[in-house]
């Protein structure tokens, strides 16, 4: 198949899913996407419609503004509330609520808050704000881990010393083996992403899919590409296979991007992260290392440690993002908790869960 409308025919989506309802005539099986943009799609091409009720597809924690705690987001605001500081960082960050609070309401109060499109951009800013000082709030998986490594790259060769980042970027194969270790969500196999397949690679997950010994197939976010993914999963799981494969093969190799992967490497140690509904993570976050350490946030502003992460106002995003429940359980879901005012995270972002389950009702 060559083109976008290969991946989307009527007749050989229907097709494929006869074949995974058929595979799945013998039990039911529990199956979850970790990549907010699959949930997206998973939603708008209407895929739980076309299978058994013996299909269960999980979202995860495929958000990274989401995962984000509620103490990073505290730590931002303080230095937010500092006059002579610029933020810098992705839009979606600006929206994300905690203690009734944004970004965006604090640049509407004043605050020198900026939205940015790349992370390069914040290199312009630096340059541009002598006397002020710019932190960029990095936030994401390994697919834009590797763009804040060139920041401070770049950051450390120009000497630019007015620049300071305070990363949360987030790996996803720690994740994994947490989510395939939870017994309460018995799971039978991965969705794994594609984005971030295409940095790491599958060799990326080797490790983590021989130790949970479960099915997981790396895929694309058309519709043929989703379901084909389940089949191979389901028929993985049927005979107790631990299979590990590559159902993206346009775009992501097994190697993934050998340079991206040098970049964080050398700009970033792993260490003990915080995720919001999964509490820490052994070895999942990424942390500048010693060199970069004069552009270290968390050093310049000796920022308090990231040690809880809850709401209080009865949201429940921490429960979405393990996939213990659907986001229409929460009582707040479509009413008082809507995009244009969301009560936590998981209804910011398109990548959300709650978003998607909002936007396809």
């Amino acid at each position: 198949m060559k083109y976008v409308d290969d991946f989307r025919g009527a007749e050989a989506c229907l097709a494929m899913a006869r074949q995974i309802n058929a595979a799945a005539a013998d039990r039911s099986y529990r199956i979850m996407e970790v990549c907010g943009t699959h949930t997206a799609a998973i939603r708008r091409f209407g895929i739980p419609a076309m299978l058994s009720s013996r299909i269960r597809l999980i979202s995860g924690p495929g958000c990274p503004v989401c995962v984000t705690s509620d103490a990073y987001l505290r730590n931002a605001f303080r230095m937010a509330a500092d006059k002579n500081v610029t933020i810098a960082t992705y839009p979606d960050m600006l929206r994300v609520p905690a203690d009734g609070m944004s970004l965006q309401d604090l640049k509407a109060k004043g605050a020198d808050v900026r939205a940015v499109n790349s992370a390069l951009e914040v290199l312009e800013i630096a340059r541009e704000s002598e006397g002020r000082t710019v932190v960029f709030l990095a936030v994401g998986f390994e697919t834009t881990a590797p763009a804040t490594a060139i920041l401070a790259q770049r950051a450390r060769r120009e000497r630019i010393k007015n620049l300071k980042i305070y990363s949360a970027h987030k790996t996803i194969p720690p994740a994994l083996l947490s989510l395939g270790r939870d017994k309460e969500l018995c799971l039978d196999g991965f969705l794994l992403p594609g984005h971030v397949s295409v940095v790491i690679g599958v060799q990326g997950y080797r490790r983590a899919m021989r130790s949970l010994r479960l099915p997981a197939v790396v895929t694309g976010f058309e519709p043929l590409d989703i379901l084909s993914a389940i089949l191979t999963i389901v028929d993985a799981a049927r005979h107790r296979k631990a299979v590990l494969r590559n159902g993206y093969g346009r775009v992501v190799r097994e190697g993934g991007n050998p340079k991206a992967v040098s970049l964080l490497k050398e700009v970033f140690v792993s260490k003990d992260s915080l995720w919001r509904g999964l509490g820490v993570i052994p070895g999942s976050g990424l942390f500048l290392r010693k060199p970069y350490d004069s552009l270290d946030a968390r050093r310049t502003f000796s920022l308090r440690q990231e040690d809880e992460c809850r709401l209080d106002n009865g949201c429940r995003c921490a429960g979405v993002l393990t996939g213990k429940i659907e986001p229409s359980a929460c009582r707040y879901f479509g009413k008082q908790c809507i995009p244009q005012k969301p009560l936590g995270p998981c209804m910011v972002s398109r990548e959300g869960t709650c978003r998607a389950f909002f936007e396809t009702r």
